[in-house]
């Protein structure tokens, strides 16, 4: 039996995946704004205390996978 995931999983699933040419398709699908707010969401997530040391290195290699020219 197969069961359907939720987009919004597969979405973060690809972003934290570590694998740039994940990170960087499910970048391309957000509008500038949504952009953003990733891209804000990321830096928090690498920067701020209390978030699991995985999920800053992930979120440190979304950022470092995401082209300058898509986080301005």
């Amino acid at each position: 039996m197969l069961i359907d995931r939720d987009p919004l999983e597969i979405f973060w699933d690809a972003i934290l995946s570590r694998q740039p040419e994940l990170i960087q398709a499910a970048c391309l699908q957000l509008d500038d704004q949504e952009r953003k707010e990733l891209i804000a969401h990321l830096r928090r997530m690498a920067t701020e205390e209390g978030w699991h040391p995985e999920q800053r290195k992930s979120a440190q290699a979304a950022l470092a996978s995401i082209p300058d020219s898509l986080q301005s």
